[in-house]
């Protein structure tokens, strides 16, 4: 990255943390680009050379938080060995060990995952979760003779319920525990 790059990544991650700050503080409908460019530093003319709205930065902002978070999940730090020995009985698409950081995620960043859910479908939202969980449920689809060609298919339908199941939970502002949320995804994607 040369330096103009960082320099236009550094001013779009103080408006992204800027714009969090303040949608902590009140609603996104009532955030103005002048209070974002005042607790960012920068200019208005700065803000629309990065974005065309509000909202391309309400998408961008999560989209930056999500992807530090999916990073974890890479497919170098999952161990997949256990899917190969284990009952299938015992092999269920998303697990805990991802259901727990992800729902404590979440809940840490309801506020923005509110707003981004209220008004952006979930569909073009969850690019970063696909690609997070892909590798592990294709072993486990593998281990139970899921042909390859319907495998997306499949995965993009477990994904699309969990984040229904997400969007359902942040609307009654998180009113559950994530240990019940957990039993709650697992009663839902547990193959029979």
């Amino acid at each position: 990255m040369n330096k103009a790059e960082s320099k236009y990544f550094n001013t779009a991650v103080k408006m992204d943390q800027a714009f969090i700050e303040l949608l902590n503080k009140k609603s996104f409908e009532y955030i103005t680009v002048k209070e974002i460019c005042a607790l960012s530093g920068v200019n208005r003319s700065t803000f629309y050379l990065h974005y065309e709205n509000i909202g391309d930065l309400l998408i961008e902002a999560a989209e930056y938080i999500e992807s530090k978070f999916f990073s974890q999940f890479d497919e170098r730090n999952v161990d997949t060995s256990y899917i190969q020995s284990a009952p299938k009985e015992n092999l269920i698409f998303i697990t805990e060990d991802f259901l727990l950081p992800y729902l404590s995620f979440i809940k840490e960043n309801r506020v923005l995952y509110h707003a981004v859910l209220k008004r952006y479908d979930a569909i073009s939202f969850g690019k970063n979760m696909y690609d997070g969980v892909y590798y592990v449920i294709d072993k486990v689809m593998d281990r139970f003779d899921i042909p390859e060609d319907n495998r997306s298919y499949m995965i993009r339908f477990y994904l699309e319920g969990l984040n229904a199941i997400v969007k359902e939970w942040l609307d009654r502002d998180c009113d559950k525990s994530i240990d019940e949320m957990t039993q709650i995804i697992k009663e839902c994607v547990r193959p029979r």
